[in-house]
């Protein structure tokens, strides 16, 4: 099977450049948990539906067995496609085959806030690496460098000094390498 080039993963594209124009009032968050290995299969019908959603995205790079390299593009989050949305839209996402459970939001501000993040840092171009398992650290605001104006806590992974953006709500995040920038603690 050959490998798909890279796709969008936020419908449309300034979904949070203009978020304010996006909700109504009966347009609301919500994470869609997707049974295995069906992100992108949601995502491609969800942009055919011109449904509002984002399913951030990471390139990941490895060797065929053959010994050459290979790109493919993975969700960042396996499993979860965040919708934007009244009840219409979360039906049809759900009628799609792909969505196992509709989890509902909560705290849809401080969603919205960690997606952003996340969404400027996949589009940063670093390497981010998936990360499972949030730890408690420092939290710091980066003051210089490509990250300026970024929030996350501090943690170390294998000797490097890295900058976890978390989802809070699902319990998992990115990591960045922090090299050379000034930070703030908040």
């Amino acid at each position: 099977m050959p490998i798909l080039s890279h796709e969008p993963d936020i419908y449309p594209a300034q979904l949070f450049d203009s978020l304010d124009e996006h909700v109504t009032e009966d347009a609301e968050w919500c994470a869609l948990y997707t049974l295995s290995r069906r992100e992108k299969q949601l995502v491609r019908l969800l942009r055919s539906q011109r449904i509002r959603h984002y399913c951030p995205t990471i390139e990941k790079t490895h060797r065929s067995p053959n010994g050459r390299l290979r790109k493919s593009y993975i969700p960042l989050f396996s499993n979860y496609v965040f919708l934007l949305g009244n009840e219409h839209d979360r039906y049809t996402a759900k009628t799609t085959n792909c969505v196992s459970r509709e989890i509902a939001i909560h705290d849809p501000d401080r969603l919205v806030f960690d997606l952003q993040q996340i969404h400027q840092l996949v589009q940063s171009g670093c390497h981010l690496t998936p990360e499972s398992q949030i730890e408690s650290g420092t939290r710091v605001r980066v003051k210089s460098g490509v990250l300026k104006g970024r929030e996350g806590c501090v943690i170390s992974r294998r000797g490097e000094r890295r900058l976890l953006v978390s989802v809070d709500f699902l319990q998992k995040g990115a990591s960045v390498l922090l090299d050379d920038v000034d930070l703030e603690t908040l």
